[in-house]
């Protein structure tokens, strides 16, 4: 009995989930290799077969800012805060991507893995938690490009604008995770029910561009209190990041601790409905989808 007793001293014991909030964060860590593979994966098939690969990090973010600069800027007139239009336009955009990359790419992670995930056992979570490291490295990239607008403008100013870094930017990292929890909890919340209704699926790709013209991407929030919106834009909790995000490296935007801090609840919140949500249907979603 005691030799038996011996041999049943396993490395990895799996257990099925004993509650909707065990999310076993010592078996992420475990994995931790298995979501830098994922993530390595993930940079590397996305640009395989492109002619200009990584150029797209580059390609993308300057062709929507010349089109915004031009039709919301130029046509339509909309003010950008005295701040240089294509610096503006370019700081929103970096922001919004990161967070429309994490959503819209969580929320069909069971969809897309559901081979995997029917085959080999490792922590759920890891995959999209691995979709949100590695979109980390577009939006360094993207990051980079707006700071280096930034020193053009600062050694080539137009007239009539300005633009300053505060001591908000000591914010960015806390930024940044709100960012990524807040598309992370919503992809996961999405996801789940893509397994049953693959409606979804679709309601997402636009959702998300009309969800951008929800927040202050191409407007700044005094522009939509001018225009007697602003109650609606401000329920937007990315409206609170992007405004504190403008606010910390170019000096304007409309950042208070009220609206950073319903930000901050509403990401919480979300990711913890998204996680729990997340745990519920992993269990069964390989009958469902």
């Amino acid at each position: 009995m005691e030799n038996n007793s011996q041999s049943q001293d396993w490395d990895l014991v799996i257990k099925g989930h004993t509650s909707l909030f065990d999310v076993k964060f010592k078996d992420l860590w475990h994995y931790r290799d298995l979501l830098l593979l994922f993530v390595k994966r993930d940079f590397v098939s996305f640009y395989k077969q492109t002619i200009l690969g990584p150029m797209w990090f580059f390609i993308q973010p300057i062709f929507t800012t010349i089109v915004f600069s031009f039709v919301f800027g130029s046509l339509a007139g909309i003010s950008t805060d005295g701040l240089p239009k294509y610096l503006f336009y370019l700081t929103g955009i970096t922001a919004w991507n990161y967070f429309a990359d994490c959503l819209t790419k969580t929320s069909t992670v069971f969809r897309d893995n559901a081979s995997i995930f029917g085959k080999v056992y490792f922590p759920r979570l890891i995959m999209p938690l691995s979709i949100v490291v590695s979109n980390l490295v577009r939006f360094g990239v993207q990051f980079l490009l707006m700071v280096c607008m930034m020193v053009y403008f600062y050694f080539f100013p137009i007239e009539g604008t300005h633009f300053e870094v505060t001591v908000g930017i000591l914010l960015f990292p806390v930024l940044v995770l709100l960012m990524a929890f807040l598309g992370l909890g919503l992809g996961l919340i999405i996801t789940a029910m893509t397994t049953k209704y693959r409606d979804l699926t679709f309601l997402v790709t636009f959702g998300v561009q009309l969800l951008m013209y929800g927040t202050t991407v191409i407007y700044p929030l005094s522009y939509a209190r001018e225009k007697g919106y602003s109650t609606l834009v401000e329920l937007n909790p990315m409206t609170g990041i992007i405004e504190s995000f403008r606010y910390a490296f170019l000096g304007k935007g409309e950042f208070t601790i009220w609206s950073l801090g319903y930000s901050t609840l509403m990401t919480i919140i979300i990711l913890f409905i998204g996680i729990v949500i997340f745990n519920k249907t992993e269990k069964n979603f390989v009958d469902t989808i």
